[in-house]
């Protein structure tokens, strides 16, 4: 039977398991969403504000699933519109794929009106990209993304159709579970087979490694984003259990190790706690778990775990010796290899090195349980917000203060339930991200913290929380500043707050009842937790006017450049008046 190009993109979407979309029409991609519209019983397309809330959206979907999450956008201005979104979760290994609709055949490399080459743009933050020019194509095409995107290390895929070819005829064959499992995509196909084939490390090594972790006196786990992604949470749990190994977590990582175990550090690096800092430094055996060693981690590389044998288990081997040489490395699926290794591991006691790791826990900044009386101190906040609304409750940051504040004091239990922009460092991620994971998850619920600087970014996504009422509680950061980059101007610029002072607008309260979201407002602890408590109860959107002091201060800080060790606790009168 042949049916037209859009309704291919239909039928290949619902192949692939996919019941949302996220997405913005217009001319261009009109035919997919005339489609679109027919098969509305069949696929939900959820309406953003703007096209980077919808690729922020597909993000915060696939983070909560570990699917693929799809987001739309016609032509020139609503392809570009996707970009940032894109590069996000390229730099974090999410896999979301991207579809386009660019101007006809007879019509492409005119300067058509909203014309681009999207897929020249977005080369460099794909794993692969494609532009499709025969409705021949399409179908192959749109499962070959799909494959892509989801195995080995995820990432971005982006389909660019010509508008031509989604109003085109094309006998249409669907994929059976059958052909889908025999491989039928990859078979005589190169590129896909080398995807496919997920290396096995050897026997030996595995036992090698294994020998490393026995031998060790002080042997410490850095884990890295690539636990979740893998699922391989259980198996850290029993890896660091059974032989008795701190475990301190990237920020990607934070939610994959529960923060009330005994043996989390929680996170490290330039904001990371002492004990997980000095636990890398004084450790005699590193092993990475699924970790790229970014710079915002490692800091001075040539004074990083300066003590250690560096055990890189990765599935990319493009990350091994890329920032900090390995003294041995498994390459492959990181659950897969840790139930392997386990067995070979020996049950070890290293009762010296805990009570070391112990000791250094205790020590903290004053900062953090300071009680001001006219704002709300940033751990407070995360505690509340945990007390009531419990573990099951979605957490998603901007980028920012609040977002370390949230890494550093939100004490997750529950995997994959803390979703932020790592790598790349968006602001205005997360109020789509938020969208993307209450959508994934009807059951549970989605608190968004923000600050006040990222909010006003894609605050217009208000119009799509609203719209389909999505009971996100978003609490607004609000000191009244870009507190992170104040924050180093405070410390290395002579306190010159060039252009982060944000001491205008807007009033939150009333821009959220402008969007018929109830609004709140908090100046003190016990305001917060009275209004916190009401708004999450309600199973409403809202959104909560968090006041914070403009000095408050991300402590510890390691400044670039500095050796991990060298670590803020504690900021000089001089420095704070």
């Amino acid at each position: 039977m042949k049916i037209t190009g859009s309704q291919v993109v239909i039928e290949c979407l619902i192949e692939q398991g996919v019941d949302t979309v996220f997405g913005y029409p217009g001319g261009n991609i009109l035919n997919i969403y005339d489609a679109l519209y027919k098969n509305s019983g069949r696929i939900n397309h959820i309406l953003t504000a703007h096209e980077q809330g919808a690729a922020h959206a597909a993000d915060g979907y696939a983070r909560a699933t570990g699917r693929v999450g799809v987001c739309m956008a016609t032509s020139g201005p609503g392809a570009t519109n996707l970009v940032t979104g894109i590069a996000t979760a390229y730099m974090d290994s999410s896999p979301i794929v991207a579809i386009t609709c660019n101007v006809p055949n007879n019509l492409l490399g005119k300067d058509t009106f909203q014309e681009i080459d999207i897929t020249g743009v977005t080369m460099p933050i794909t794993k692969q990209n494609f532009m499709v020019r025969d409705v021949k194509d399409l179908a192959k095409t749109i499962r070959e993304a799909f494959f892509i995107a989801k195995t080995g290390r995820p990432g971005p895929v982006l389909i660019d159709i010509l508008k031509d070819v989604t109003a085109a005829e094309v006998e249409f064959e669907p994929l059976s579970k059958e052909n889908e499992r025999n491989g039928i995509l990859i078979e005589n196909h190169s590129n896909l087979k080398r995807i496919a084939e997920i290396n096995i490390p050897s026997e030996e090594n595995i036992k090698k490694v294994a020998e490393l972790i026995n031998n060790s006196e002080r042997p410490f786990i850095y884990a890295g984003g690539g636990i979740g992604i893998s699922g391989a949470e259980k198996e850290l749990m029993e890896l660091a259990e059974k032989a008795n190994i701190p475990v301190s977590e990237s920020l990607m990582a934070r939610s994959s190790f529960p923060a009330n175990h005994p043996l989390c550090t929680w996170m490290i690096g330039m904001h990371g706690t002492k004990a997980s800092n000095m636990g890398v430094t004084e450790c005699d055996l590193l092993i990475s778990l699924g970790s790229r060693f970014s710079d915002r981690v490692i800091l001075d590389s040539s004074k990083f775990a300066q003590n250690a044998k560096v055990v890189h288990i990765d599935i990319d081997p493009a990350e091994i010796n890329k920032n900090i040489p390995a003294y041995t490395s498994l390459v492959g699926d990181l659950k897969q290899i840790l139930n392997r290794l386990i067995p070979s591991v020996e049950k070890k006691e290293r009762k010296k090195w805990i009570e070391q790791i112990q000791a250094w826990k205790k020590e903290y900044p004053e900062c953090y349980d300071k009680k001001p009386e006219h704002s709300i101190n940033p751990k407070f906040i995360c505690e509340c917000i945990n007390k009531i609304a419990g573990e099951n409750t979605f957490i998603t940051t901007e980028v920012g203060q609040h977002q370390m504040w949230t890494a550093q004091f939100y004490p997750f239990t529950k995997p994959r339930t803390f979703i932020t922009s790592g790598g790349l460092g968006t602001m205005g991620f997360g109020t789509g991200a938020a969208m993307g994971v209450q959508f994934a998850d009807k059951n549970n619920r989605v608190v968004h913290i923000a600050g006040d600087g990222s909010f006003r970014m894609n605050c217009n996504e208000l119009a799509t929380i609203q719209h389909y009422n999505l009971p996100i509680v978003i609490i607004v950061v609000d000191n009244h500043a870009l507190g992170n980059v104040r924050m180093w101007q405070r410390l290395f610029y002579g306190k010159r707050f060039s252009q982060t002072t944000l001491d205008f607008g807007p009033d939150w309260c009333k821009l959220a009842d402008a969007y018929g979201i109830k609004g709140y407002k908090a100046s003190n602890a016990k305001e917060f937790e009275k209004v916190f408590k009401e708004a999450f109860e309600a199973k409403k959107p809202a959104v909560i006017d968090a006041e914070v002091d403009i000095d408050e201060m991300v402590l510890p800080m390691v400044p670039g450049g500095k050796p991990i060790y060298d670590m803020i606790m504690k900021l000089s009168e001089e420095v704070m008046n």
